[in-house]
């Protein structure tokens, strides 16, 4: 029977220079896996990428488990700040073009990267960590959604959960076929967003 990996982060950093060789920890882990892919990932290379020992690495992280879900809530963080500014511009069609662009940035900025993060996404058990910043994206588009005029007989919450499926559909299919056009991408997935609100 296999063993549950530990995920959680054995301390968090209080001070700057701890918060710094956390970020440097994460970026070398971040490259390693662009670099070597799942298969050449582990603490050492981490570690030496990282120009850290690796005692001072589990001073932190107790494995490569828990750095690649370090890796995973820090791009999710940046893909929420990024839908939360564009689901506050105050035209609802421009919102929804800014968190498509936020959902295609997030995949493609560095596509080998979000492919990776993405296969690990469902493999690792992250549980509620996960379901919270799926419904925090989701709510952030019902959000923007509450000021559309949806087609009738169309609720907020249906509109909401199929738009979901179809931007994050649209989007990994293509990191996962290694697009790396984001203005095309953007145009399509627009197109079937607002062909779906009866908006284009």
């Amino acid at each position: 029977m296999s063993k549950t990996p530990d995920l959680k982060p054995r301390k968090s950093p209080t001070q700057a220079r701890a918060a710094e060789t956390v970020r440097i920890i994460l970026e070398a882990a971040a490259r390693i896996l662009e670099a070597r892919g799942l298969a050449g990932f582990n603490t050492n290379a981490v570690a030496e990428r990282a120009g850290v020992s690796v005692g001072s690495l589990y001073q932190y992280f107790p494995g490569k488990d828990a750095l690649t879900a370090a890796l995973i809530q820090r791009d999710g963080e940046v893909l929420r700040e990024e839908m939360a500014a564009a689901a506050r511009l105050p035209a609802a069609r421009a919102a929804l073009s800014g968190m498509i662009a936020a959902a295609v940035g997030h995949q493609l900025r560095r596509p080998i990267l979000a492919r990776l993060l993405d296969i690990e996404e469902s493999r690792l058990p992250l549980g509620e960590q996960q379901d919270e910043k799926t419904k925090e994206l989701q709510d952030l588009l019902d959000q923007v959604l509450a000021r559309v005029d949806l087609p009738a007989g169309l609720s907020t919450d249906t509109a909401g959960a199929d738009l979901f499926a179809i931007v994050r559909g649209m989007v990994d299919h293509a990191g996962s076929r290694g697009e790396v056009d984001a203005p095309d991408l953007q145009h399509r997935v627009e197109r079937a967003v607002f062909g779906y609100l009866g908006l284009a």
